[in-house]
């Protein structure tokens, strides 16, 4: 693997003024994306794993958002500098993004070949209409559209959920990304075609060599596809490292909640351990640690309450925890010690 990163983020902090005050919804995030990998960012709902990454592209709405600090590095050039104009051609074509929901990203009164079509089109309008017809044609039967050259005809409506999913799979690699960010791509759809589109987004990193950056709160679908991963909470970094070190080892409370939330097929477990209490107000965080008022470490210690603990080496300098007490969890099995789970 190169040692040069791809994609470097330092100090993003995203802002959006409310009338009921300032929403924090990132807070000073600092990570790297090497090229080829899969990065997992996991976390609850609110956590800022998808501002993050929308920031990189512009799609932060100004106003009510501001990106209040930061730089993100790729290739030499800050995304976060660039002018509008300048990431219209940069989006889709470098780094390419596959939205929650495709119904509310594909056009309903137009044909799944055009839209794919317009995406190569954009960044290369010479492009004889042939040539970008049998791309998309390409396209569709690598992702694993079945009758392509029929279904290239076909509207949104005609496909099912799992289809139209690959279609906007296809449409984020037609332009042969570096980056491909996956926001909660297997959102509403069943077990199986999770799985089926997983397997797509593995191909496809396959056959493109793309590193991707994987949004989800599912630590079963990072366990099957990420490399390394991040953990958020509160729009903050609390832990971060490979995945076999995580799963077998976690150095933060949050991240072993996260994990002893979730059944394991393995065993026969009567009740799950859910998190207590529910995530702050980013526009009031809790003083200290975020996380203190549901933690099981804090036990009501002033260190929690008053100290926001630094992202710091928990086991190795890739494995970073943001916890004052993350030595206490040195020998805690997780509830997973190896990286194969049930997603």
């Amino acid at each position: 693997m190169a040692t040069e990163p791809l994609l470097s983020i330092r100090d993003l902090a995203v802002e959006f003024y409310t009338d009921d005050g300032v929403v924090h919804a990132v807070d000073g995030i600092s990570y790297d994306v090497m090229p080829g990998e899969t990065l997992g960012i996991v976390g609850e709902s609110g956590s800022g794993k998808s501002v993050s990454t929308m920031a990189l592209l512009g799609l932060i709405p100004q106003p009510p958002g501001r990106i209040a600090s930061g730089t993100a590095m790729f290739k030499g050039v800050d995304l976060l500098q660039m002018k509008r104009s300048e990431l219209q051609h940069f989006r889709g074509d470098e780094v390419a993004m596959v939205f929650q929901d495709p119904m509310t990203s594909l056009n309903p009164v137009l044909k799944i070949g055009y839209q794919l079509g317009e995406a190569i089109k954009t960044h290369y309008p010479k492009e004889p209409n042939d040539k970008v017809r049998e791309r998309v044609v390409e396209l569709l039967r690598l992702v694993g559209v079945p009758n392509p050259d029929v279904r290239v005809n076909q509207y949104p409506h005609e496909f099912s959920g799992g289809m139209r999913q690959r279609a906007m799979i296809a449409m984020s690699i037609a332009n042969s990304p570096s980056l491909l960010i996956a926001d909660e791509p297997t959102t509403a759809l069943d077990v199986t075609i999770q799985a089926q589109v997983l397997e797509v987004l593995k191909t496809v990193q396959e056959e493109t060599g793309a590193a991707t950056i994987l949004i989800t709160h599912d630590l079963g679908i990072v366990a099957e596809m990420c490399e390394r991963v991040i953990v958020m909470y509160a729009g903050r970094i609390v832990e971060s490292g490979d995945v076999h070190t995580i799963f077998r080892a976690p150095r933060h409370p949050y991240t072993i909640g996260l994990m002893d939330s979730l059944p394991k097929l393995t065993e026969d477990e009567e009740w799950l351990r859910p998190i207590p209490g529910s995530p702050p107000s980013l526009i009031s965080r809790p003083s200290g640690c975020a996380f203190h008022p549901r933690c099981f470490l804090s036990q009501g210690r002033v260190r929690c309450r008053e100290e926001v603990p630094e992202l710091k080496s928990a086991e190795g300098a890739a494995h970073l925890a943001a916890c004052h007490f993350s030595d206490e969890l040195i020998g805690h099995q997780s509830k997973f010690s190896d990286p194969v789970m049930a997603s």
